[in-house]
């Protein structure tokens, strides 16, 4: 089941897995002016709503490149380079343990693709990938 949020910007119902309001056709999660939980209101400098108490926050822009870790993935990738550089340490080390199999290198052109198209949009920290 799908949850209910609201445009940051016109306060108008949608679902969480929408990219766009489809009233103002803003970005979802773009602007301040509405709950994204609740659709109430906000006055411009607000920091939470008064309504629910849900933190308004702004996506925090990273400073890694959506190309340069897509790219690493794509050249480096079975040794995990592009998840050193996404903070995925993780990740990276299995697939530095396991480049002697070619699996790494399989799952990593599925990653970079995931970057390259905006699956995955985000690295370790939360940060959106620019």
């Amino acid at each position: 089941m799908e949850k209910t949020v609201f445009c940051k910007n016109c306060g108008k119902e949608m679902t969480e897995v929408q990219d766009y309001c489809l009233q103002c056709g803003v970005k979802a999660k773009s602007g301040k002016n509405y709950c994204r939980n609740c659709g109430a209101q906000l006055p411009a400098e607000a920091a939470i709503c008064v309504s629910c108490g849900m933190l308004v926050e702004e996506e925090k822009k990273g400073e890694k490149s959506k190309i340069t870790a897509g790219l690493l993935g794509l050249f480096l990738g079975g040794l995990g380079v592009h998840n050193f550089y996404l903070g995925y340490k993780g990740k990276a080390i299995a697939q530095l343990l396991l480049c002697w199999t070619g699996i790494p290198a399989i799952w990593s052109l599925i990653e970079s693709i995931m970057i390259l198209t905006g699956s995955i949009d985000k690295d370790a920290q939360g940060n959106l990938l620019q």
